[in-house]
């Protein structure tokens, strides 16, 4: 043990700990002071950044042994408070910089340090500081980071003053499309937000600490599982295994179409006879501390016959493949998608005829917050369960009849939560910590590390594609053929869904008369296949896209002008046959034409021998929604306070569900005259929340937007009197009218038939991408100068959360076209490694144009959002590539050594 004394935000302490304890841990456990985040753990990502002696210092990996007696120590607590916020903390809220928030103090206390050394810097000098030092996000593209660290300068330099910043209701009290800040945005800015591993580390001492015994081989038969060491060493309370779970020990996909041939009960909770993937959980070690767990998790014995491992598509669907499931094919799901006559004889006619294959791999998400999750059982006997979860409802009726447990007695609640760009439409961790608290009786809390979260999580499917189109000289679309294989992983649960998205997606946008495809979804050993922003998009979008400029550059066309010929005008149906909501396209590319003539000429004039510059473009389309009828359902009701309360489960990923909430009840409750801060939210807990379904497809702005607005029109109705003004509360209890209402919306939609034929989405979303690109001849190194997104997403909500949106979803495009990927589990399995993109590689030049077409379902005018920004900015970069040096890349990621053999083979 070791003694020092050190001042911490400005208070002395007597710190007496083990010398090898980080300095986080510490500061979180010791302290309490949890404005400390742990993300990776490996000074990757900087949202444990502290100030030590005036220097910043990533606490994760800083142990206590480097403090010196003395030291002066400074967190986020010590910099600003919710009732004295620094200049910092405002801009923050001012710019929207704080979406999942989970980052934020990290990247404040950071800006503190460049502020204190460097009072007057330049976009560049904050770019440059924040790279050097490694913070990283995930949400928002960086660029209102910068913007809120120059106005926060200004402030401290007293060129601006504090209330500049200030966001001010306009006169008519309406919020609606303003800069209004999320509700959650000062206490995410001063760190006083509790997140899943801040909450887990503060539950009763009874509390138990959970370690996974998890597989180190893709594909393996398990022989046997010896817990008898593990269960012998200290502080070990149980160690769980299958032979502890009481139901089917399986997570049911719920939902499998009819032609899937699978039955959906593929995925083990704990694994029993076989592993199916790497990471996949064998057991888990219940004890004391979160040592004593790994400690006895590591003398688990697990007995495997390794299996061959199928770890992409074509090798799982090569004849001699095993069924990784026996009794289900490797191919197990199969989408067709017929729209108009025969293509075959079009294809022999037709004037021109391109085709190409195309790979879109398996994006990893990398939030900055790991997974984390704890169970208990509350005082009515029912199991508790808190995680990422942002489907509580789904996920509830996936794991109950696995853990054996009645749905009624679970209750799901979601947790502040650290970004999930999709992973957590899939229940991760919930059947874990259920299956732990059942199995002990006790609390448990069980929070992955980085490489966890990297390795045992889902990740994007992988989509090979072969597409051609047939097209007269002029460049009218006439026919599509498509084929594509999805590698989903080892576990089905909505692999289907995944499937159905190419034939609703690849050639959004145009109008083709006449359309055949075939898809299958595949089983492999490889991560298995969640949500992802945008999901099927990016790989459906990826191929039409590049395809439309090979197209393009065949008929000698420009690549905006064909595309302008072919996008959807009246008389236009989609890939599945519906008629678009409405028709913004050409005025978009109309938008983008002059930015897009002003790059070319910008890079034809910077272009040099070394480095050569190109432009590129792609159209974007997504539905808001899950396919069909899609429903949701919240609760509204008036206090006796004269305030309202809406109950909803509108789950936050960090894209601003409060925001949403918040937005959208104000507007239907403005004949009130209500403040928005009289209207208060109770989100996300199914023990109060009616069931609003999941956040997921950009569906939750439309279709619980649609319920909230249809029960404030129900609480107004019941308020309202004859001469048009409304009762309080206390006369609506005396005239025994009802304060609550249930409002309920159905999308009036139909699914999609066996042939791909529906009209799925009641509201889509429609984009422009423009990507200018820097490309060094030598090295094949690609540089994104600049993006500019022209977006019709109906009318705007709130400015800052759409921001937030599409800076960061361009971000995470820019990432998936240049360096992501998960293929190699090793090399993979870190942030660096993985192709994380911090902010030197995503501009400081993000342009974001509105065209705001009231779309006639959703609320006010309004669509979602979330999805748009991912469709494809990856395809206008790689079309970027392409003008500036000739390289058409069509397998992600365009790795430097990928562009360099196109140019070496040119």
């Amino acid at each position: 043990m070791i003694k020092r004394m050190v001042t911490i935000n400005g208070a002395p302490r007597m710190a007496i700990t083990r010398p090898d304890t980080t300095l986080a841990t510490y500061l979180r456990e010791s302290l309490g002071l949890t404005s400390v985040k742990v993300g990776c753990g490996q000074g990757h990502c900087g949202s444990c950044n502290v100030i030590v002696d005036g220097k910043l210092v990533r606490s994760c990996s800083y142990k206590m042994s480097r403090l010196t007696e003395g030291a002066t120590i400074t967190t986020l607590e010590g910099i600003g408070t919710p009732d004295n916020l620094h200049p910092l903390q405002v801009a923050w809220m001012a710019h929207g910089a704080a979406q999942c928030g989970f980052c934020s103090p990290g990247f404040i206390v950071s800006a503190k340090a460049l502020i204190d050394t460097n009072p007057k810097p330049s976009r560049d000098d904050v770019r440059d500081w924040f790279q050097k030092h490694r913070n990283a996000c995930r949400c928002t593209g960086y660029k209102p980071l910068v913007d809120a660290v120059m106005d926060a300068a200004a402030v401290v330099r007293g060129e601006m003053k504090v209330d500049d910043l200030l966001y001010r209701i306009p006169a008519d009290g309406r919020i609606w499309g303003t800069k209004y800040p999320r509700p959650s945005a000062l206490a995410k800015v001063t760190g006083t937000l509790d997140f899943g591993a801040d909450l887990g580390i503060k539950m009763p001492e009874e509390t138990l600490r959970c370690a996974l015994v998890q597989a180190d081989v893709s594909h393996a038969k398990i022989l046997g599982i010896d817990t008898s060491e593990a269960e012998k060493m200290p502080g070990v309370f149980k160690v769980v295994t299958h032979k502890d779970i009481k139901g089917k020990n399986r997570i049911t996909g719920l939902i499998t179409f009819p032609s899937n041939k699978g039955d959906g009960w593929d995925r083990p909770i704990l694994c029993d006879e076989k592993v199916f993937q790497y990471g996949d959980a064998i057991a888990i070690v219940c004890a004391d501390t979160e040592e004593h767990a790994k400690a006895a998790a590591a003398a688990v014995k697990v007995d495997l016959e390794v299996l061959p491992a199928y770890m992409s598509a074509p090798a799982a669907m090569a004849d001699d493949a095993m069924e990784i499931h026996p009794g289900t094919p490797n191919v197990y799901f199969e989408q067709h998608l017929v729209k108009g006559p025969e293509t075959k004889p079009i294809f022999d006619k037709a004037d021109v005829v391109v085709e190409d294959d195309f790979y879109v791999g398996r994006q990893p998400h990398m939030p900055i917050e790991p997974d984390v999750g704890f169970a208990f059982f509350n005082e009515d006997g029912k199991l508790c369960i808190h995680s990422k979860s942002i489907g509580l409802h789904l996920h509830l009726y996936m794991i109950a009849p696995g853990l054996g447990i009645e749905p009624d007695n679970i209750i799901m609640v979601q947790n502040p939560t650290g970004g999930t760009f999709g992973y957590k439409f899939s229940p991760t961790m919930e059947a874990l910590v259920g299956a732990a608290a059942m199995a002990t009786g006790r609390p448990v809390f069980l929070n992955y590390s980085w490489y966890q979260q990297q390795t045992y999580t889902g990740k994007r499917s992988p989509f090979f594609i072969n597409l051609r189109y047939a097209a007269t000289r002029e460049g009218k679309l006439l026919a599509m053929e498509s084929d594509w294989s999805v590698d989903h992983g080892p576990y089905s649960e909505f692999g289907d869904l995944l499937t159905l998205r190419g034939a609703q997606f690849i050639g959004a946008g145009y109008d083709i008369p006449s359309i055949r495809g075939l898809g299958r979804t595949v089983c492999t050993n490889h991560a298995w296949g969640s949500a992802f922003r945008g999901y099927g998009s990016p790989q459906s979008e990826f191929a039409s896209e590049v395809l439309m400029d090979e197209l393009a550059e065949k008929l000698g066309i420009d690549p905006l002008e064909l595309r302008y010929r072919n996008v959807y005008r009246e008389g236009a149906t989609t890939p599945t046959g519906q008629v678009p909501e409405v028709l913004s396209l050409p005025e978009l590319l109309d938008t983008a034409r002059p930015r897009y003539l002003a790059a070319k000429e910008k890079a034809a004039r910077e272009s040099t021998a070394e480095v050569k510059k190109g432009v590129g473009i792609s159209v974007g389309v997504y539905g808001c929604g899950l396919d069909g009828p899609d429903t949701a359902e919240i609760a509204v009701e008036l206090n006796e306070d004269g305030t309202v309360t809406i109950f909803a489960t509108w789950h936050d990923h960090g894209q601003g569900a409060d925001m949403g909430t918040l937005g959208t009840a104000h507007e239907a409750l403005r004949p009130l005259g209500i403040a928005p801060e009289n209207i208060r939210l109770v989100l996300n807990d199914t023990a109060v929340c009616p069931n609003a379904g999941p956040a997921g497809g950009s569906r939750s702005q439309v279709v619980v937007g649609r319920a909230i607005k249809a029960g404030c029109e129900l609480l107004l109705g019941g308020m309202r009197k004859a001469d048009g003004t409304f009762r309080t509360y206390a006369e609506m209890r005396d005239e025994k009218i009802a304060t609550r209402y249930s409002g309920k919306w159905s999308a009036p939609c139909t699914d999609c038939n066996a042939e791909g034929q529906g009209s799925p989405f009641a509201v889509y979303m429609y984009g422009v991408f423009l990507a200018e690109v820097s490309v060094e001849l030598a090295t094949g190194k690609t540089t994104v100068d600049k993006m500019t997104l022209v977006a019709d997403i109906g009318k705007i909500v709130n400015r800052l959360t759409v921001d937030g949106q599409l800076y960061g979803g361009i971000a995470q495009g820019i990432g998936l076209a240049l360096s992501e990927d998960f293929e190699d589990i090793k090399k993979h399995s870190t942030m660096p490694g993985a192709g994380f993109p911090y902010i030197k590689q995503i501009p400081d030049e993000i342009d974001l144009v509105y065209v705001e077409v009231p779309r006639p379902e959703g609320p006010f005018g309004a669509g979602g959002v979330g999805e748009l920004p991912l469709t494809c900015p990856h395809a206008a970069i790689i079309n970027a590539i392409h003008n500036a040096c000739g390289v058409r890349v069509t397998r992600l990621p365009a790795l430097p050594e990928k562009v360099l053999a196109g140019l070496q083979g040119k």
